[in-house]
């Protein structure tokens, strides 16, 4: 993908792949009668999205979560690994916590369901394509929960410095990279490389994904407090 915005484009440039025909037609009438979203491109499987994705250079993928030949989730990491500034967003029929937490750790910016209202959607689709993260509420709680749960088996902090753990609790906080910089006396550019070095370190690809373990950690830390209050 090349660095211009979705908002400088003009136009977001949107990806389908749902192995549904006609789930595929619908949504793709329902977007491109926005002015400002384009389809690009379409597939029913996960192999002609991997193969037809690139090509399309679409700002937001619009991703089924089941598929015959595979699953979304593994299309959105071997994509996102190709194009890191694409934006994934699931859409499955199924409220499923295990392909919720998979996809949000496969650096998806967004899981929503099917049974979503179209005017939501178009606005979901929106969301995503500013680099802002999106997930149905009703399913978060209980994935964080699950990030809870791993945390209890094994501590996800183990191989940060204690410089790059302050950074993770200052992306907790929403601080953006030159607000931590500030913060910390550090160059902008300094930052960035030592948040790409947590993300390696916790096997991350998003900053959301970071914010929200960040987030559970201040969480636990209150409630572990509380007890021993």
């Amino acid at each position: 993908m090349t660095g211009q915005s979705p908002a400088n484009a003009g136009t977001i440039r949107v990806f389908l792949m749902d192995d549904h025909e006609v789930v595929r037609r619908g949504v793709a009438a329902l977007l491109s009668a926005e002015d400002d979203i384009e389809i690009v491109g379409e597939a029913g499987t996960a192999a002609e999205a991997l193969a037809r994705i690139p090509a399309a250079r679409p700002h937001v993928a619009v991703l089924d979560v089941r598929l015959p030949d595979g699953d979304g989730v593994t299309v959105c990491r071997d994509i996102r690994s190709q194009m890191p500034e694409l934006a994934c967003l699931m859409l499955t029929s199924f409220d499923d916590e295990n392909a919720l937490f998979d996809a949000v750790m496969a650096g998806a910016a967004g899981y929503v369901l099917k049974q979503i209202h179209g005017s939501d959607l178009v606005g979901a689709v929106r969301t995503v394509a500013t680099g802002q993260s999106l997930l149905d509420p009703r399913s978060t709680a209980r994935m964080l929960e699950r990030i809870r749960t791993r945390q209890e088996k094994k501590d996800p902090l183990q191989g940060l410095t204690e410089q790059e753990r302050h950074i993770l609790e200052l992306i907790g906080e929403g601080l953006t990279n030159r607000q931590i910089g500030e913060r910390l006396f550090l160059a902008e550019k300094t930052v960035k490389n030592y948040i790409s070095n947590i993300f390696a370190k916790l096997g991350m690809s998003r900053r959301t994904q970071a914010a929200a373990l960040a987030a559970q950690l201040k969480a636990d830390s209150s409630a572990s407090r509380e007890r021993l209050d």
